[in-house]
């Protein structure tokens, strides 16, 4: 099914269209100045394209504007590791900005825009809007937290509290950005990468996707997903509600 064209990122950060959404916090004039600044670019990327490598280096930052991609690890033998999704308002690039090289991967899932951010610009952002600094240093806070929920699904969920965590935790991240429409989203994962991120077998994937769908969970039909009951989703994963903040965008 071909994909819809993804809005482009805005000539200025004064455009940026993803401040109107209410997931974002407000920032003054001059930290948007500065912000503005920092960005070197914009620029487009197709969907299975490589935006940072594995063990290279990479000065850059960058701020998805539309579109989803991946961080990624992979094992010698080619096995894949995903970390997590990434979908628009992420920022990326920070866990290598303070080591020599990437210790992991991003790959666009989609066709995507992004920001693009100086290498050197954070130590001014640091040094002259704090503000904007503690916002960086909270996105990497919460970039960990999102870790640490990761690794209790792959260590103590089963293969059906694991997938119904991903949906949920997907339907809901989306739903926040104002991109849900009448209870589904856009949905690009295949099972590999639902496998690749679960820590499944392909086959145990599709069986426990299959099981959701006889449950009347959710359903899964021309690349979007469509969640039917949140509540028992939510219940299988133990993964409920808790009160929104206000994200931090670069």
């Amino acid at each position: 099914m071909p994909q819809p064209p993804q809005p482009r990122c805005p000539p200025n950060c004064h455009a940026c269209g993803l401040r109107d959404f209410a997931a974002f916090t407000e920032l003054p004039a001059g930290a948007l100045d500065a912000i503005n600044r920092a960005r070197s670019h914009t620029t487009v990327g197709r969907a299975g394209s490589t935006l940072i490598r594995e063990n290279q280096a990479n000065s850059q930052l960058y701020t998805l504007y539309s579109g989803w991609a991946f961080r990624y690890s992979t094992l010698k033998d080619g096995r894949r590791q995903i970390l997590n999704f990434l979908l628009p308002g992420d920022l990326m690039g920070l866990q290598q900005e303070f080591g020599d090289d990437a210790a992991h991967g991003v790959e666009l899932l989609t066709d995507c825009a992004l920001c693009v951010f100086k290498g050197d610009s954070l130590w001014e952002l640091y040094r002259e809007h704090p503000r904007l600094g503690y916002d960086i240093t909270w996105l990497a806070a919460h970039e960990e937290g999102n870790v640490d929920d990761n690794l209790l699904t792959a260590g103590r969920r089963n293969a059906l509290e694991r997938v119904a965590m991903l949906l949920l935790q997907l339907y809901r991240r989306l739903d926040r950005l104002g991109l849900a429409e009448g209870g589904s989203i856009e949905f690009p994962l295949t099972q590999q990468h639902i496998a690749d991120a679960l820590g499944l077998s392909l086959v145990h994937t599709n069986k426990t996707l299959r099981r959701l769908v006889h449950l009347g969970l959710h359903t899964i039909e021309d690349g979007r997903l469509s969640i039917l009951n949140p509540r028992a989703l939510a219940r299988i994963a133990e993964y409920y509600d808790q009160p929104p903040r206000l994200l931090p965008l670069l």
